[in-house]
């Protein structure tokens, strides 16, 4: 194995030793990630490199002046060749010091680590492309005939319609029977489809010596063996299959609905004066990793922030979970924003829609179940989500997501989730994304 073999080893021990995905969402620095690319820190291993012994004892070589003496000195050591623009200790990490994975790997290692599996659903159709010719229609280009299923359609008309000639006729050898009988005889008591006009004829064809060969059926039937028409054809083939025009059917393609899977993910923080640095972290913390899953699971996720005290705005996505307000709270001041940008830009029937709200559970008197919960109820998403951040436990009047749990907790369609730490954090986002109902259609 060579150095650089040895290196590309090390390299790999040195990602596998990264942080630890949840401990990176519960402790890690978010901030080092962009929204399309997750820095996750490696725990740095030493990369193997030769040590030169800085004492100043010469050495052997090639020198100016001819071959020197075992043990003669060559010069004092020089300065390299740098100009000395290296950084000092610890100005800039080096490359291999973060693990960068995107949402789509992110969002793979979420589910592998919390035991999820959301299944995106497709709404605007993008493209329709032709599949294989497995649909079915009456008209069309001869090319496209379903020959093999007219040739069956015949065939089966062809076995009902048949019938076993010779023993009809056999039957109309009976002394005393007649075509009325033996018509009556061949419909009613064996189902053998024969015209009454089929039976005058080949009566007519009759002698009258022919007309009493048999005293009664029972000889008759001793006399002639009845053969099934499949077991006749087998014998001695098909002359001829009945096709018929209301028998033809033509193949064409189906037809493949390519549908985008798009997201709009509305973001909505409580920035009142209740909601100081520690709150506002927790929410920091589960907010910007659902964000990265949800943008990794969609072919095109979209994010819209919203922040409010008792009136609600919205802002961009470094203010979101900066800002902080000095006003009182009304939660439903968001959820009317929210509603109003959804019904304007991000149509049910094109977009899938979560709406995520966070807070310290405080709220106005009477707003949530007054005003809240029926809009959670009128706004058609995938999923509502409420994540409580209270650090110290409930306060008195921190009910907001007790209301909504008693209401709205047995939908598939609103998860409540209560985060007092960043121990909690993981929970709280697998509560979120594994309420979404996997049976409903969207």
């Amino acid at each position: 194995m060579g150095l650089r073999d040895d290196l590309e080893r090390y390299r790999e021990v040195g990602e596998s030793r990264r942080q630890d995905l949840a401990e990176f969402i519960q402790y890690g620095d978010l901030g080092q990630s962009r929204p399309d690319s997750v820095r996750i820190p490696i725990k740095i291993i030493d990369l193997p490199e030769f040590a030169y012994d800085q004492r100043d004892m010469g050495g052997v070589g090639q020198g100016d002046g001819g071959t020197p003496q075992p043990g003669d000195p060559v010069g004092e050591p020089q300065d390299g060749d740098d100009d000395g623009d290296e950084g000092e200790p610890g100005e800039e990490g080096g490359e291999h010091e973060y693990y960068e994975m995107d949402p789509e790997e992110f969002a793979e290692e979420l589910d592998e680590r919390l035991g999820l599996d959301l299944e995106p659903k497709g709404k605007q159709v993008v493209e329709e492309t032709e599949g294989d010719f497995t649909d079915i229609t009456r008209t069309g280009p001869t090319s496209t005939l379903d020959f093999e299923r007219l040739f069956k359609q015949g065939l089966k008309r062809k076995l009902a319609m048949d019938f076993d000639r010779e023993y009809v006729r056999a039957a109309l050898q009976i002394d005393g029977w007649g075509p009325q009988r033996t018509f009556e005889w061949a419909r009613s008591e064996h189902s053998i489809p024969v015209s009454r006009a089929w039976i005058d004829e080949q009566y007519d064809e009759l002698s009258e010596d022919d007309r009493a060969v048999y005293a009664d059926l029972d000889e008759m039937e001793a006399s002639v063996e009845r053969t099934p028409p499949a077991q006749r054809i087998r014998q001695e083939g098909i002359d001829q299959i009945p096709f018929r025009r209301e028998d033809e059917r033509y193949r064409y393609p189906e037809i493949i609905e390519e549908r985008e899977k798009n997201v709009v993910v509305v973001n909505i923080r409580d920035v009142s004066g209740s909601m100081r640095e520690n709150k506002r972290e927790l929410v920091e913390r589960t907010f910007t990793p659902l964000d990265w899953y949800l943008q990794g699971k969609y072919d095109n996720a979209e994010f819209v922030y919203i922040a409010h005290d008792a009136e609600a705005w919205e802002v961009d996505r470094t203010e979101f979970f900066g800002i902080r307000s000095g006003g009182g709270t009304r939660i439903s001041s968001a959820y009317e924003l929210a509603q109003e940008r959804l019904d304007e830009e991000y149509p049910w029937s094109d977009w899938n829609r979560y709406v995520f709200a966070a807070g310290d559970s405080e709220n106005s008197s009477n707003d949530t179940a007054e005003n809240v919960i029926p809009l959670m109820e009128s706004i058609d998403a995938n999923l509502h989500a409420y994540v409580e951040t209270q650090p110290s436990g409930n306060a008195i009047n921190a009910t907001h997501a007790d209301e909504v749990e008693t209401e709205l907790g047995d939908r598939d369609d609103v998860a409540v989730a209560y985060v007092t730490s960043p121990e909690d954090v993981t929970d709280a986002i697998y509560e979120i994304l594994s309420t979404e109902s996997t049976e409903t259609e969207r």
